[in-house]
């Protein structure tokens, strides 16, 4: 339904945003979708977790300037909607589509727009994670103040560094090291992102550079 489908344009989130009104239309659409959703997540005209199609869908408050409706609304979908229990999934997992987005959003970034090399931020899970790369390299995800409350990001560090991207590259990954996330009980409304970032788009230079 419309609720669902017609957010799946993941490949151009600017192009959505000025179809639908502007930012601040869009961001009021993604609040009443999200205000509506049933607790449970489960089977529902709005968000639908169940339905792979909205996977996308809660990371697009990063690109509209709120990143940390985000990070909220993250920790409610993986709360809730990932139990160790037989009926630990929410929905049928098409090709692992439902644990890969666990994964991806517990280590605190995901591939929203197929294609890309960006992996859009959210927020992590675990106080620690570490992927033992193709390449012998690891990646180690730090978030040593994650909780519950604590899901908020404050400042993000790679190796060491600042970072003030909404992205994290394929290169990035691969090159290995620390990606540090400062975790925080409210949210951070000065890390915002401008469009110059455009997180969901690939240049022409990144495209080269593959």
């Amino acid at each position: 339904n419309p609720f669902q489908q017609g957010w799946f344009v993941p490949h151009d989130i600017e192009g959505l945003t000025q179809l639908m009104g502007g930012r601040e239309k869009t961001i009021e659409e993604l609040d009443y979708m999200f205000a509506n959703t049933p607790t449970d997540f489960l089977w529902n005209q709005f968000y639908n977790h169940a339905n792979e199609p909205v996977h996308h869908v809660p990371f697009l408050y990063n690109r509209l300037g709120q990143p940390w409706k985000t990070q909220y609304r993250l920790r409610e979908i993986m709360d809730r909607m990932y139990r160790n229990n037989i009926d630990g999934l929410c929905g049928n997992d098409d090709c692992g589509q439902m644990s890969a987005w666990y994964i991806f959003s517990a280590m605190g970034f995901y591939p929203v727009c197929p294609g890309s090399d960006q992996y859009v931020f959210g927020a992590p899970y675990f106080k620690e994670m570490v992927i033992h790369l193709e390449n012998g390299k690891d990646l180690v995800i730090k978030a040593p103040k994650v909780s519950a409350k604590n899901r908020y990001v404050k400042s993000v560090k790679l190796n060491g560094k600042e970072y003030d991207k909404a992205y994290l590259t394929h290169r990035d990954i691969c090159n290995g090291g620390e990606v540090y996330f400062e975790m925080c009980s409210s949210p951070n409304k000065k890390r915002v992102f401008t469009n110059d970032q455009k997180p969901y788009s690939m240049t022409s230079d990144e495209n080269n550079n593959r």
